[in-house]
């Protein structure tokens, strides 16, 4: 039987301890798993294949990812941005809080509850957050900042930290954490106002 692999898989019979050379016959066994071997060898290809069908082809050529309107997960809720407010990032990347802030608040970056964001992160490796937060007619805003719960200062687009929130908007705070070290973060910030 010549190989049907790779548009469909084989079916071999496999000899017993009883089985005479002749039953499967055994030139034709070893012909038929030398086929599906060729198959295979020629479906995953060589190292720097030039085989565009190739499984090494493929996975070694520079690809750009098209992403065509992602969907992104957030975490809505219905309380107010105050005291240590805990962004799990394992849960998600985006935050919403949409009952009016009652006082400022402290971010804390982690992975969650239980794991550190040191823990997730490889060195030169970081994750992006947004957090909205809804102000009514008294504005508040994060006046400090954590990784895994040590002080972190992050750098502010335009060169300052924001002195207050918006009052009757949603103030939208974007984070990249940058791991540069074991346990050492920088993080890149701004706020942005929507009203």
């Amino acid at each position: 039987m010549a190989t049907n692999f790779p548009s469909s898989l084989d079916s071999f019979t496999n000899p017993t301890a009883v089985d005479t050379l002749d039953s499967p016959p055994h030139d034709t066994q070893h012909a038929d798993a030398n086929d599906a071997i060729e198959a295979l060898q020629a479906k995953v290809g060589v190292n720097s294949s030039a085989v565009a069908t190739s499984h090494d082809y493929i996975l070694n050529q520079p690809t750009a990812l098209t992403l065509k309107a992602p969907l992104e997960l957030w975490t809505i809720s219905a309380t107010t941005a105050t005291g240590t407010v805990n962004v799990d990032l394992l849960t998600s990347g985006a935050h919403y809080f949409t009952a009016d802030a009652t006082a400022n608040w402290t971010y804390n970056f982690r992975g969650d509850g239980s794991t550190s964001l040191d823990s997730v992160l490889a060195v030169s490796e970081s994750v992006t957050v947004v957090h909205a937060v809804t102000n009514g007619a008294t504005a508040y805003y994060p006046t400090a900042f954590q990784v895994d719960g040590s002080a972190v200062t992050p750098k502010w687009s335009g060169g300052s930290a924001p002195t207050s929130g918006n009052a009757s908007s949603v103030d939208a705070y974007l984070f990249t954490v940058v791991k540069t070290a074991s346990a050492t973060f920088t993080v890149l910030a701004q706020q942005v106002q929507f009203a």
